[in-house]
Formats: structure tokens, C-alpha cells, sequence
């Protein structure tokens, strides 16, 4: 089965700091899809939130396009996504990796704002958003993971699940992806 003949819609999920963003970027190249950063959707200048039903209407707009490779958690949407998604790629990486890189991204990114958050949300340090996201990251394990587990069971009949644990593990899949414009050795069946 080559990716011409699945769906072309791909739903990246996982905990802050895993590489979503990073990995939709660099498989949107190589796949030549849209890649679609939730972020850069959800969040207006000054870090303000899309309220949730404007928020909802945004996402099934986003995806109705033919073909996406989309990125990003959002709880109150993921149902949605998951289910639209032929592909669904799973960034399940130890929490120490996830905080290394948010702190790393923080001092990276100070006072600018990322191409996938979008313009006038800069990365600050210090509040209780950065505590909040630390926090988060720390509790992953034990409070999101077992959700998303769950929800990549519950999903996985008729879709493709991959899921990707460390960085040399997406350096192969990457590689793997350019070799062959595809990602049929990483179709798996179970999470």
C-alpha cells in the first residue's frame, strides 16, 4: 500500500516539546502535503486563545482540504482529527526529552514568535503559562498518555498508526520517507 493509495491526511500528536511541529514541517517536504500547525490557528497576538466554538469551525475548515499533514494536541478536537486521519503518527517521547527541548526552544525563541505558533505570540520565560507547560510535560505520562493510548486503539481500525519514541527513530523514518516518497514500512496496526 504506497501513500498514494491511503488517505492523504496525517494527524501528528504527542506531549509538548516532542517534535510535532518539527516533524510536520520536514515530512510536509518530502510528502509534498500541506502541513497545517494547529497552533499557528489556535492562538491570537499576545498568546489570546480562539474561543472553542470558533475554534471547532476553524479546525473542520482546515480540514476539509484533500490532503494535510496536521500537527497539534487541542483535546477538544482531537476526536475529530484522529477520525479524519488515514495516517496518525504518534510522537511518544520521554518526558526528560520533552522538557529539554521546550526549555531549549524558550531561550532559542526568546521574545520571538515561531512560525508555527504565528506572529505576536513571542516565547516568554517567566508566568504561569511556562509552569503550567512544564507541569503538563511532567504529568504527560501518567494523565495524557494513557488518553491518547487509548484514543490510537480506538481509532485504529481502518487507519495506519505510527508511532515514533526517540530522535533516531525519527531520523530513520524520515530517511525511510525520501527513499521511497512513502511511509508504508512504518504502517503499523497496534500502538
Amino acid at each position: 500500500m504506497t501513500m498514494q493509495n491511503t488517505s492523504k491526511k496525517i494527524a501528528i500528536i504527542g506531549c509538548s516539546g516532542s517534535g510535532k511541529s518539527t516533524l510536520a514541517t520536514q515530512l510536509g517536504e518530502i510528502l509534498r502535503l500541506n502541513v497545517v500547525h494547529l497552533d499557528a490557528h489556535f492562538w491570537h497576538p499576545g498568546w489570546v486563545p480562539t474561543p472553542e466554538e470558533e475554534w471547532i469551525e476553524i479546525t473542520e475548515k482546515l480540514m476539509a482540504q484533500e490532503s494535510w499533514i496536521m500537527d497539534g494536541n487541542f483535546s477538544g478536537t482531537m476526536d475529530m482529527r484522529l477520525n479524519a486521519a488515514g495516517t496518525i503518527i504518534f510522537m511518544d517521547f520521554p518526558r526528560t526529552i520533552c522538557l529539554w527541548r521546550i526549555i531549549k526552544r524558550r531561550f532559542q525563541n526568546f521574545g520571538k514568535s515561531r512560525p508555527d505558533v504565528g506572529p505576536g505570540c513571542p516565547e516568554r520565560f517567566l508566568g504561569w503559562a511556562f509552569i503550567e507547560l512544564l507541569n503538563g510535560i511532567w504529568n504527560y505520562p501518567k494523565k495524557q498518555r494513557p488518553v491518547i493510548v487509548e484514543k490510537l486503539r480506538t481509532y485504529a481500525d481502518g487507519r495506519h498508526i505510527i508511532t515514533l519514541f526517540s530522535h533516531v527513530n525519527v531520523t530513520r523514518f524520515l530517511e525511510d520517507a525520501r527513499r521511497s516518497g512513502v511511509l508504508d514500512a512504518w504502517y503499523q496496526n497496534a500502538v
